[in-house]
């Protein structure tokens, strides 16, 4: 069971690129009560890809979900202040 929810959406765009991409990151429970972290990314508007990454523990998960934001982040994806979902 998770001690809280994560979940985080971001975008980058640039008109001058023609560039609208989008990055969600989740921490669920799978069914047999483990953590895993789901990423979903792609273009605005598309499906996208996914990827899960399964985990012991909780802050396994954690570690990993922080370290992917904080590479989005320095690759200019943002934080949205409405709410969205993918």
């Amino acid at each position: 069971m998770l001690v809280q929810p994560y979940r985080l959406y971001v975008e980058r765009t640039d008109p001058e690129k023609n560039m609208a991409r989008f990055y969600v990151l989740a921490i669920e429970t799978t069914l047999f009560g483990t953590p895993c972290v789901t990423r979903c990314w792609g273009r605005i508007g598309s499906t996208g890809q996914k990827k899960v990454h399964h985990f012991e523990s909780e802050r396994d998960a954690v570690i990993l979900f922080l370290d992917l934001l904080r590479v989005r982040r320095s690759r200019g994806y943002r934080v949205l202040y409405h709410a969205r979902t993918a």
